[in-house]
């Protein structure tokens, strides 16, 4: 199972979500992957976060994830 971003708990939900992008860009396992592009999925739902989402470009990381070869990505993805 992949292990959480190890995020300072004061860095606020930009930084949270900063980590998440970098984690997803950085790790080698498909797991980790998919638990990443779920959570940036579910924080796509609240529109309080989509100034972040935008900032960090994970609409475009969403759209990438499309290209996939993981059906579990493009899922998430298209979530």
């Amino acid at each position: 199972m992949a292990q959480k971003p190890k995020i300072d708990p004061h860095v606020g939900r930009l930084g949270y979500l900063q980590a998440l992008v970098t984690e997803f860009q950085e790790t080698e396992s498909q797991d980790a992957k998919e638990q990443v592009l779920a959570n940036l999925a579910n924080f796509a739902y609240d529109p309080g976060n989509y100034q972040y989402l935008r900032q960090l470009q994970v609409l475009d990381l969403f759209l990438d994830s499309l290209s996939e070869e993981n059906e579990t990505l493009i899922k998430f993805a298209i979530a």
